[in-house]
């Protein structure tokens, strides 16, 4: 028992989520592999742009406690062959309604990450009766085109990247907002390889071109906006502007998180949404 208790410490089984119901929803263009956790009120997880659900099991493990969780991949996460047919946010948007119908739920909360929470958003104001709440973390109103973002695109899109590589583990030590434990690292880096640098590249090209400031007035649910306070891609004011655009939004700032707080302070997070989209009910 002791050994195993080490083991799980130093490796990245320490940080997934455990006991998850696996499956496979067939949708119109690819099928998606899904987990759910707990019970309660449906929530769906919408991953980010690298790591897919795997690297939401700390916060899906917080918000089971509470929640019936279901997260899946994104499109292209298991496949990169399908950026051979062009597809973009729209049609990624198209996927998660036709994922909610899948499953049979009627008005979700819809939480999403980073990359994942520009997707909820724009789930939010295109279906603004099929979403009972929103909560996001890690996004702006729309991409800052700071120096670590055109790093970031840069490099993804034109040179192929070891995941041992100093760039790399520098790059992501950014994303922390601070320096982690090893075994925390290691779990990141190890997930957010999973997924293909060709699809990162892709959703990030997807992003870099989006600024949901248009679209905020149609989101009718409330929503909880939530960044780090060590955040590096979105900065207080484009938290601010994101927070004001939405009928019913508020913005709230993470003290001492970076933009992966969600893996590294999940209790945190989950708590902050709970007490939000428990407030409304």
């Amino acid at each position: 028992m002791i050994a195993t208790d080490k083991w799980l410490a130093t490796s990245a089984a320490a940080f997934r989520a455990h006991n998850g119901r696996a499956g496979v929803a067939d949708l119109l263009h690819y099928n998606a592999q899904f987990c759910e956790w707990g019970a309660g009120p449906p929530l769906i997880l919408v991953p980010g742009l690298a790591g897919g659900f795997d690297l939401l099991g700390p916060l899906a493990r917080e918000l089971a406690r509470h929640y019936h969780v279901i997260s899946y991949q994104l499109r292209g996460e298991d496949d990169c062959f399908a950026l051979r047919r062009r597809f973009g946010l729209r049609d990624l948007v198209d996927d998660l309604r036709e994922f909610i119908a899948w499953f049979g739920l009627e008005r979700p909360i819809v939480c999403g990450v980073s990359f994942g929470g520009v997707l909820a958003i724009e789930y939010a104001a295109r279906y603004p009766n099929h979403v009972d709440a929103v909560a996001v973390q890690g996004v702006g109103v729309r991409y800052e085109r700071g120096l670590v973002q055109r790093i970031a695109s840069l490099v993804l899109s034109g040179y192929p990247l070891p995941p041992n590589s100093p760039f790399v583990n520098q790059f992501f030590n950014l994303l922390f907002g601070g320096r982690q434990p090893r075994p925390v690292f290691e779990f990141v880096t190890r997930q957010c390889w999973q997924t293909d640098q060709s699809v990162m590249a892709h959703r990030l090209h997807l992003v870099e071109r989006c600024d949901l400031g248009p679209r905020l007035a149609r989101v009718t649910a409330p929503t909880h906006v939530l960044a780090g306070e060590r955040d590096l891609l979105v900065s207080h004011a484009s938290l601010d502007d994101l927070a004001a655009g939405l009928p019913l939004g508020r913005g709230e700032i993470l003290p001492q998180c970076g933009h992966l707080a969600f893996v590294t302070h999940p209790q945190f997070v989950a708590e902050k949404l709970h007490a939000f989209v428990g407030g409304q009910r």
